[in-house]
């Protein structure tokens, strides 16, 4: 699990300081858009939806931008409808990846994605190769030099959480079912522990270890895949070593 908590730190340090990461609001409204088409605009009664909403709203967007993406979801303003693609692969090492897509034209995202990986030392897979490798869950991740493990341990474990982890030498990890997420987040927040980190993802069950080589070429990979519109999220097993990851990504 810390190669996956290890991106999310890195990729949240470098989206807060790294202005050309301006397609964060363009995956965020077509996550809105789409989660608005399939079960409706009330975020009361659409899950999904009230978790873009409040992914929006971490990111500082508009009022009226989440109104539009809502309203073009639901038929009130005209709009295009994303299809929602996974496309499985390897990575550097055979670092599995599972890349969630949501394109307007996906004979244009499938070719750009296969050239993506293979620049980079990658490759497509077939369907089912590796999927099952990887668990639906939600995710946060806190600070461990702001975070009492104790505390975060027993709001997490009472609010229903289902594993906390200490994944390196930086962070926690916190562990829930998908449908548990909106609950536990609040319930922590609540308690004064906001998430550095939070996101309901594909974790994987088990991770393959990159040495310098690998890892940055995983990295490149990782940035890629993230910086292109298409790409809603990425889930990947690997893990790096510490003073590896740290001589990587400064």
């Amino acid at each position: 699990m810390s190669g996956h908590s290890k991106w999310a730190t890195t990729k949240h340090r470098k989206a807060a300081v790294d202005s050309k990461r301006s397609n964060v609001f363009t995956k965020i409204i077509r996550e809105m858009t789409t989660a608005a088409r399939i079960s409706g605009g009330d975020p009361e009664g659409n899950a999904r939806l009230r978790t873009a909403i409040l992914k929006a709203k971490e990111a500082n967007m508009p009022a009226e931008n989440i109104k539009r993406a809502i309203q073009k979801g639901t038929g009130e303003l005209p709009g295009v409808a994303y299809e929602e693609i996974t496309y499985e692969g390897y990575g550097p090492g055979g670092v599995a990846l599972l890349i969630h897509i949501m394109t307007e034209n996906k004979n244009r995202t499938a070719p750009e994605i296969r050239h993506l990986l293979s620049k980079h030392g990658g490759n497509l897979g077939e369907a089912g190769s590796v999927s099952w490798m990887f668990e639906k869950k939600g995710y946060m991740t806190f600070p461990k030099r702001k975070t009492n493990e104790d505390q975060l341990m027993t709001v997490a474990l009472d609010a229903g959480a289902e594993d906390i982890r200490s994944s390196d030498s930086k962070n926690y990890e916190v562990i829930t079912l998908p449908t548990d997420f909106e609950k536990i987040k609040k319930t922590l927040a609540d308690a004064k522990f906001d998430p550095a980190f939070s996101e309901i993802t594909y974790l994987p069950q088990s991770t393959v270890r990159l040495e310098e080589k690998d890892a940055g070429q995983m990295i490149k990979i990782m940035e890629a895949l993230e910086d292109h519109d298409d790409v809603q999220s990425v889930s990947a097993n690997f893990d790096i070593p510490d003073d590896i990851m740290e001589k990587i990504t400064t």
